[in-house]
Parts: C-alpha cells; structure tokens; sequence
C-alpha cells in the first residue's frame, strides 16, 4: 500500500512539474484607455484584417487561443454588435512603438479617472512581437492594447505551445470578467447540492 502511494504522489508531482515548466509567463507591457469601460463588456468578435506573412499559417492558432482565454473570462463571441472587437499583429521586424506609462489598470479602476493624462513611451518591439488589441465597438476606439516578445528571443508562432504561452501571458494582463459572469456564476453555484 505504502508503495502504491509513494508512486501516485510521484506521479501527482511530476505531472505538477511538467505543467509548471509548459507555461513560462512572457515579459508583458500594456497599456489602456480611460475611456474603456471595462466592467461593462460581454461580448466580442474578431476584427477582419489581412494576416502578415508569419500569421498566414498560424493566425487560427492565435486566434484559438485568444478565444479560449476570453471564453474562460466569460465573453460570448457574437458575430453581430459584439461589445468588443480584438485584433491581433505578429511583428516580423524590429520597431520602435509608442505606448504609455500608466497606473496599474486594477489601480485606476477603483478610482476610473477619466481625466488623467497619458504619458508617452517608447517602446522597442523586438523582432517576433505579438500584440494583441481589443476596441470598444460603439467607441471605435482601441481600449487596451499589450504586447510580448520572449525574452530570450522571438516567439515560435509555428509552436502552439509558445503561441499559447505568448496569448496567455498577453491576457493575463487583462483581468476583467465579462459583465454579470461573476453573477451567473455565483447563482449556478448556489443551486448546485
């Protein structure tokens, strides 16, 4: 008996380790609009936008994933008037973007002053960047952008596991559950026995 412990809790630990060292959260940068209505948005869809040549093979990848991470925050992809449409970009050349230096979107959220000023940045996109952006349909205006390359190199878009990590450690940044998930979820948990 003590053997067929010791080997399920080793068992249990490997599988715990291997799935650790899968994911190796990305250097992120993001940034955000004060007019973004974070805590009011349930729906999205994808912006239509020609591919650039490192997406012509793996675009539906990085979409699956983006619309894995937005399903698991509870957005419902809804073709017609979605609240949000997302665009994503593979950068296959070294540039120079300009972003901002902003609060923390969880700190400006429990305050949402609208009128604070955006101070410029900066920033150098390596080679292999991939951005993702979301816009407010009805704002027509993008309300978060963020953007990660591999810190020690470029993202392998023709490996879904570094396309998965990219997306994850991208959206991990953006921590709003769609409006009345939390609700729903609460009332589904309640009439469960």
């Amino acid at each position: 008996m003590k053997s067929r412990y010791h080997t399920l809790s080793t068992g249990i630990l490997s599988l715990m380790l291997v799935s650790c060292f899968s994911y190796r959260e990305l250097p992120v940068e993001y940034d955000y609009s004060y007019k973004g209505r974070f805590d009011k948005y349930s729906s999205y869809d994808f912006l239509l936008q020609a591919e650039n040549e490192e997406l012509a093979s793996n675009g539906e990848l990085i979409k699956k994933a983006i619309d894995s991470h937005m399903k698991f925050l509870g957005y419902k992809r809804k073709e017609s008037k979605p609240d949000l449409l997302l665009s994503f970009r593979v950068f296959v050349d070294s540039l120079n973007f300009r972003g901002y230096d902003q609060p923390k979107i969880e700190d400006w959220m429990n305050r949402q002053d609208r009128d604070l000023q955006y101070n410029q940045l900066k920033i150098g996109m390596k080679e292999g960047t991939l951005l993702i952006q979301i816009f407010d349909r009805k704002q027509k205006a993008s309300i978060w952008q963020g953007y990660a390359t591999d810190y020690y190199g470029r993202v392998n878009f023709s490996d879904i596991r570094d396309i998965n990590n990219a997306v994850k450690s991208i959206l991990n940044k953006y921590q709003f559950f769609a409006d009345g998930f939390m609700d729903e979820r609460k009332k589904i948990l309640s009439q469960t026995p």
